[in-house]
């Protein structure tokens, strides 16, 4: 059977930049610019894109593209003993599929809630206590009882990336991209261009990007540029060896390669722009400083910025496109997520698209229950944490070793030069070899060492043992074992 391939090179461009972009680009970006240097940060993120970012984007599309298969069968292409890590990097976006679309349901209830302002005048305790019920308990594991208020979000978002694979690469998730990602990029400049002219706006965007150069020479912001860009761009984790495997024989992918990647670091600089306008918009209205209303994460988009949409002109208009912004964000990044679990099972199975479609999208909205409980925030935000700073960044460091130490790098090098308009050279090779494998094994080191020093959230050590630990074992368990059982077949 032929594979299926992308309409047009614009469809496959704005499918990967709707899986890098995401939510992590409106409320982590801002927040680690800010935090690490302001404009000064530019530059260690400009050195980072060009020597992390741009190389393993090109080198994913390269891998992708040569074995026309998803990360399991891509990467056992390159070594057999490595199959292992293409089905722990599949895990990893099934994992995170299961969560993810959680923020995604708060969203879509944030757009109804935001016509009328109903979280009030104390946005933060109908967050945490009206909307999502959340226990007094700080452990993960005490689930409590289902919240029935996300039960219809959380079905429309599953149903909406469970209508984009299954209808295919040209008929579902290239036609919902060229839908979404132009009126995300729309949404936002209109966003900007309100935000901007409110007193106090450009104080807070000039927050943002002022430069404190004494910075550069701080470790901890190039570790946090680098970070930024592991994070931001889906790339060690299944989705982007998928969305390559389905590009046509004959495609650029060096340039493909650097529009993908210079698209969403310049919408994680739009969206700095808004959130930085409307906290500083609302630093002025409330008379205080902006360091005492500047936050990330959910915290910033679901407790912050309702606080600031309450302050603003025509909130009732404002309000909703803000977080049907947030909406567009996500879809476009869970449907990819979903399509690297998707084609991994097509290609192990020999499934059709419409059989792994349902049994992933049906498994993956049981699993997600789980995560619109009263105890749902805590477990999502320990999974998460696990499976971003350990598992991730573990993936990503195997994958540059293997292609970059155990096989001809250069025999990638030369597919990609041979269909681009523009070829890459020894900065490639050095980049993915020694810059990217060094700056991911300091991150990696860190980060695993940060969480046996110190409890995560301060949960009890039984809950980051079992919980995220645990997770991470079962998962690298579970593809060996498919791995062991795939050369025990080819034996036979």
């Amino acid at each position: 059977m032929s594979r299926e391939q992308w309409g047009s090179r614009t469809g496959f461009i704005l499918a990967a930049v709707g899986s890098a972009v995401g939510l992590g680009n409106i409320w982590r970006f801002p927040y680690v610019t800010y935090e690490n240097g302001g404009g000064a940060f530019f530059i260690p993120y400009l050195f980072a894109m060009l020597t992390a970012g741009i190389p393993f984007m090109i080198l994913e599309f390269t891998l992708g593209h040569k074995y026309r298969s998803g990360a399991p069968k891509t990467l056992a292409s390159l070594n057999r003993r490595f199959e292992w890590l293409g089905w722990f990097q599949v895990m990893i976006s099934a994992v995170i599929a299961c969560y993810y679309v959680v923020v995604i349901a708060w969203a879509i209830s944030y757009c109804y809630f935001a016509f009328s302002q109903s979280w009030g005048d104390d946005s933060n305790s109908f967050f945490f206590g009206t909307f999502l019920g959340l226990t007094s308990d700080n452990a993960p594991s005490r689930l409590g009882d289902l919240r029935w208020n996300l039960l219809l979000p959380l079905s429309i978002a599953w149903a909406a990336t469970y209508v984009a694979t299954y209808r295919g690469v040209q008929g579902g998730i290239e036609k919902i991209n060229k839908i979404l990602m132009p009126l995300l990029f729309l949404l936002v400049l209109y966003l900007i261009a309100r935000i901007a002219f409110l007193p106090g706006a450009l104080d807070g965007i000039n927050w943002m990007f002022a430069p404190d150069f004494s910075k550069i020479w701080d470790p901890k912001v190039w570790s946090a540029a680098y970070g930024q860009i592991f994070f931001t761009l889906s790339v060690g984790f299944a989705i982007m060896l998928s969305y390559a495997s389905f590009l046509p024989e004959k495609s650029d992918i060096n340039n493909n390669a650097f529009m993908t990647v210079l698209m969403n670091c310049g919408f994680s600089m739009l969206a700095g722009i808004m959130v930085f306008g409307a906290l500083g918009y609302m630093a002025h209205a409330q008379g205080t400083a902006l360091t005492e209303v500047v936050s990330s994460g959910v915290g910033l988009a679901f407790v912050t910025l309702p606080t600031a949409i309450n302050l603003l002109p025509a909130p009732g208009i404002m309000g909703p496109l803000f977080f049907l912004a947030l909406v567009f964000a996500g879809v476009s990044s869970h449907i990819s997520i979903a399509q690297a679990v998707i084609t991994g099972l097509m290609d192990k199975l020999g499934w059709n698209r419409h059989q792994a479609s349902t049994l992933f999208c049906t498994l993956g909205f049981l699993i997600s229950l789980l995560f619109i409980t009263q105890g749902g925030l805590l477990l999502l935000d320990l999974v998460d944490y696990f499976i971003n700073n350990v598992a991730l960044l573990g993936a990503c460091l195997l994958e540059l070793l293997l292609a970059g130490w155990l096989c001809r790098l250069t025999d990638f090098q030369r597919h990609a030069n041979r269909l681009s308009e523009f070829r890459v050279g020894n900065w490639w090779l050095f980049c993915i070899r020694f810059v990217s494998v060094g700056i991911l094994l300091i991150l990696l080191f860190n980060n695993i060492l940060g969480a046996f020093r110190e409890n995560y959230g301060g949960y009890a050590n039984h809950e980051i043992y079992f919980i995220g630990w645990g997770m991470i074992g079962i998962m690298l368990i579970l593809a060996l074992s498919i791995n062991a059982a795939s050369r025990q077949e080819s034996r036979l």
